[in-house]
């Protein structure tokens, strides 16, 4: 369904979760990922480290290169990629994968929190677009991907969490400036989300949502493959969602997706 053999992913917060499945998810295709993200030793209570996660990329059959990276930092960034194109020899394809999440109203978020959203989701995505902007303009087939969800201005979606939400949908709303402004350079910019909760880390934020009521990372992971095999200057500017991603490349039973088959599946924030 996809290649990427021989293509080189700059993936931010690659170390668990839905990056890390996109990671993997394209090493079993041979291409090089750069795994930028900040777990370096094991966390009490989240899985993996870039060091666990260059390991499993490399069992499964592509090339890692572990950088620890705050996203937040611009020398951080900026470093990061001078040793992926020194390493790799320049980069194809950039997933802004890193996120913060709280889903806590206005008087609920502390500032501490808010700026973290910010920078990491916002002005990461940013930053990152940035930093390898001159070296995707280079690559034959070049993509950003960003995780994050279609825009929707009704007011259901920002009064619960108002914070998450402008964090997330600045996200998106660098899609929808990017996929315009590298259009002539040819690069493909557009947005993917999942039609139902993932079972990650991250799940945990969500108020009564457990992960049996949701589906593996491996559905977005294969999602993004799809996208990240198309020619950049016919797929961009697009909010993608993982299921009619994978409808329109021929999947048509999305049991073996499921955490736990049979359940009941919890639709994602942002969407109806």
């Amino acid at each position: 369904m996809s290649n990427l053999n021989g293509t080189t992913l700059f993936i931010t917060g690659a170390s668990r979760g839905i990056g890390l499945a996109i990671a993997l998810r394209a090493a079993r295709d041979g291409a090089n990922i750069v795994i930028a993200a900040k777990t370096v030793e094991p966390h009490p209570r989240l899985p993996g480290t870039i060091y666990s996660a260059a390991r499993e990329i490399e069992a499964a059959g592509g090339k890692a290169l572990p950088l620890a990276v705050d996203i937040r930092f611009e020398d951080q960034v900026q470093e990061a990629v001078r040793k992926a194109v020194e390493r790799f020899g320049g980069i194809d394809i950039l997933v802004n994968n890193a996120s913060a999440i709280s889903l806590t109203g206005t008087a609920d978020t502390a500032m501490k929190r808010f700026d973290l959203m910010m920078d990491v989701n916002l002005r990461g995505t940013f930053l990152c677009s940035q930093a390898c902007l001159a070296y995707l303009a280079k690559a034959p087939n070049p993509h950003i991907l960003t995780l994050s969800p279609p825009l929707d201005m009704r007011p259901r979606w920002f009064a619960p969490h108002a914070a998450y939400t402008i964090a997330k949908y600045g996200m998106s709303m660098c899609v929808l400036g990017m996929a315009e402004e590298f259009r002539p350079l040819g690069i493909a910019v557009n947005a993917l989300w999942p039609r139902t909760l993932i079972a990650t880390a991250a799940l945990q934020a969500i108020p009564g949502a457990p992960a049996e009521c949701g589906r593996t990372p491996q559905i977005v992971a294969d999602a993004a493959a799809y996208i990240l095999a198309q020619p950049s200057r016919a797929t961009t500017g697009n909010f993608f969602i993982d299921e009619q991603v994978l409808a329109q490349a021929g999947v048509t039973d999305f049991s073996g997706y499921a955490v736990a088959p049979g359940q009941p599946l919890v639709t994602d924030l942002f969407l109806d």
